[in-house]
């Protein structure tokens, strides 16, 4: 029987894991190898330990309502978006009061993750450790990987002919922390991530110029919606999950790019996307098209040569002058403590069972806990991978056996290798709702919402209608919490809070019938619909 669970990093998963070990009456030990909480939300001045930490402007893109633990609210006079200092003083907060830190060994690497001898019978795993140049070895029944998926940067200069002999400074965006340093001079950013992004902007408040190449482009949207509200508050919801599942995909890509482009066009600021992909990728960056507006950044096709001081560009099109490049291109993944050939099978993806356990083990007692990307907050996707994990090395939730699962990811990696433009769109992050959801009917506390409609209509509403906050996954079954159903019918008071620092007395007449129709007309239409189907 499962008891002692090894649990490796103790960041946003790292710490989840540490609690849902402990809710289901497991002795977990986590290892930790820096000196804190937070894995790369820690903030520090340099990267010299090679792990991933923040810059220090940064600015979180999903609403603190979306991005919370289950059952945890932020505090109400939290701002909606937090910087890097408030979001890692919140996870301070969450560790201190579930009491999580006992059971972290920090300054710990974790060197060697090893089945025991017996492992088809037992499950157990060999773990080496080191601390301060001291080796130990311990058994443990399971083992849950939380080191994330931002390890080790990834830097294609083969990709760049002439960068070699480029005189300037090359740097990953690994390196960046503060824009000192960058005064007056051109700087080149390749990459258009969120991170390329926000890197070019802060940027341009200092730098004489600064250059933004992107391969494929991408869709701009900032934090605020209509009415001037957490986007991810008014974007995810189920009512909104449940049009896009029905209406062709072709038509809901045309309404989509259509309400970017109603924003600003994108083609006009070089921004439109150009992959042919699927499904277009998007970023979350307020003022990066104010920035091209102004001319302090500038957009650029991708880099198809360097010289000593300038960049050729694939359009032919030449920059010279250039003093910085900072690759902006994301991070390769490894987990270098496994041994083959699990390491390589991890790896990939489309071997891990609902992205958490390998398909090739005979006992399900490892869990990869954060390797995925979601349509919104990784957070609470986590959190239920974490809970979902911790039942099944109970016993409570079962896994189909590992050859099924093998014989199934086997077919989907020859699927892949037959459709190139599966190539293309495999890696796209998962659908918010339905992948919580998918987790959540595992434990079985996906929130059953015409029984809401009959036994809370309240309650209901605001699940269906509202937000799909992580709340809603303790509403019911193993791990449900008291406080879930407030939580939810306050979560707009939270929101508001931070915002009504000036009261101004509304003084406007009281709204008409029309516009109670038009504003409760369609969403009373989409519940009659439901409940009957």
């Amino acid at each position: 029987m499962v008891k002692r669970v090894a649990v490796i990093g103790a960041g946003v998963s790292g710490l989840s894991s540490i609690k849902c070990c402990l809710d289901e009456d497991l002795e977990p030990t986590c290892f930790e190898r820096s000196n804190d909480i937070g894995g790369l939300w820690k903030y520090t001045e340099t990267s010299t330990d090679g792990m991933t930490r923040v810059y220090k402007s940064l600015v979180t893109n999903v609403s603190k309502e979306m991005s919370c633990y289950s059952d945890f609210p932020f505090r109400e006079d939290y701002p909606n978006y937090m910087n890097q200092g408030k979001f890692w003083q919140y996870l301070q907060e969450f560790a201190e009061h579930f009491d999580l830190l006992k059971y972290i060994q920090f300054k710990t690497t974790v060197c060697s993750v090893t089945k025991c001898p017996d492992f088809s019978i037992s499950g157990q795993w060999d773990v080496i450790t080191e601390t301060e140049g001291r080796q130990d070895r311990a058994v443990f029944d399971a083992v849950m990987v939380c080191t994330g998926h931002f390890l080790n940067p990834r830097l294609p200069l083969e990709s760049f002919p002439g960068i070699n002999k480029f005189k300037g400074h090359v740097l990953h965006s690994q390196e960046y922390k503060i824009p000192e340093g960058f005064q007056d001079k051109r700087v080149l950013v390749i990459g258009l991530g969120n991170t390329g992004g926000d890197i070019a902007v802060e940027l341009s408040r200092t730098a004489a110029q600064v250059l933004l190449s992107t391969r494929t482009g991408t869709w701009v949207t900032g934090r605020s919606s209509h009415g001037g509200y957490p986007l991810s508050m008014m974007a995810i919801r189920r009512s909104h999950n449940f049009i896009k599942q029905m209406l062709p995909s072709c038509v809901l890509k045309w309404i989509q790019e259509r309400q970017m482009n109603k924003i600003f066009n994108h083609e006009n600021y070089g921004l439109k996307n150009n992959s042919g992909r699927k499904k277009s990728k998007k970023i979350v960056n307020d003022e990066l098209p104010t920035c091209i507006l102004c001319g302090t950044v500038t957009m650029k096709t991708s880099v198809k040569e360097f010289t000593e001081t300038s960049a050729l560009f694939e359009d032919g099109t030449m920059e010279e002058n250039i003093d910085i490049v900072i690759f902006a291109t994301g991070y390769t993944f490894s987990f270098p403590f496994l041994e083959e050939p699990l390491k390589s099978l991890c790896t990939k993806k489309i071997f891990l069972y609902k992205k958490v356990f390998p398909s090739n083990l005979e006992k399900a007692t490892l869990a990869i806990i954060g390797f995925f990307g979601l349509q919104g907050s990784i957070l609470p996707g986590t959190e239920l991978q974490a809970r979902w994990a911790t039942r099944v090395f109970k016993g409570l939730c079962k896994l189909p056996p590992s050859q099924k699962l093998m014989a199934d990811a086997t077919k989907v990696e020859e699927l892949i290798k037959s459709l190139v433009w599966f190539l293309y769109t495999s890696e796209d992050k998962l659908n918010y709702i339905s992948y919580l959801d998918d987790l959540a009917a595992c434990i079985g506390s996906k929130p059953n919402v015409p029984l809401l409609f009959l036994k809370d209509p309240r309650l209901a509403w605001e699940v269906f209608f509202g937000p799909c906050t992580p709340y809603q996954y303790r509403l019911m079954g193993p791990g449900k919490w008291n406080g879930a159903r407030n939580a939810i019918l306050t979560q707009w008071d939270r929101a508001l809070k931070p915002l009504k620092t000036r009261v101004v007395h509304d003084s406007s007449k009281p709204a008409s019938i029309s516009h109670y129709l038009k504003v409760w007309g369609t969403p009373v239409l989409l519940a009659s619909l439901l409940l009957l189907c």
